[in-house]
């Protein structure tokens, strides 16, 4: 039987259900995209925009993967990025997809996504995480990815 009390309760689940929902569903990183391409813009851009380009390893089922696309795109660390980075996600699929990039960038997946690589303007590789240091974004602070990528802002 449905009481009022269980609707209200069905409706505050779905209430602080749904933006979790719908950020899982979001499409960060496209299976099917040309990653090679894309790094070929990014080095154009970067090149013409002296900044550096961060390589983001992810996929569209990682928890962790959302929760820094979400950080990357608010507040203070959205401008750093905004002024000093051009972004490429590359998508690991289920393990399955763009691991030769992976290899190519020096980034060892099996200690869990998101994993980051820093090019610099030209693609010259600067920094690739070895070890899972944003595999639980979920639990970091802003502040810890804002210390991270002003570390690796372009020497200008």
């Amino acid at each position: 039987m449905i009481t009022p009390k269980r609707i209200t309760a069905l409706a505050l689940a779905f209430f602080f259900a749904a933006p979790f929902a719908m950020a899982a569903s979001e499409q960060i990183f496209d299976d099917n995209a040309n990653v090679r391409e894309l790094i070929a813009s990014a080095i154009a851009e970067a090149s013409r925009d002296h900044k550096n380009i961060v390589l983001d390893f992810g996929a569209n089922w990682c928890p962790d993967c959302h929760a820094l696309h979400e950080q990357m795109h608010q507040g203070e660390l959205a401008s750093i990025i905004q002024k000093n980075f051009v972004v490429v996600p590359v998508s690991v699929g289920r393990y399955d997809r763009n691991l030769d990039i992976a290899r190519q960038y020096d980034v060892p997946l099996r200690h869990g996504i998101p994993a980051l690589a820093i090019l610099d303007s030209r693609g010259k590789l600067l920094y690739s995480m070895k070890d899972g240091q944003f595999s639980n974004a979920r639990s970091m602070n802003s502040a810890s990815f804002v210390e991270f990528f002003t570390k690796w802002e372009p020497k200008r």
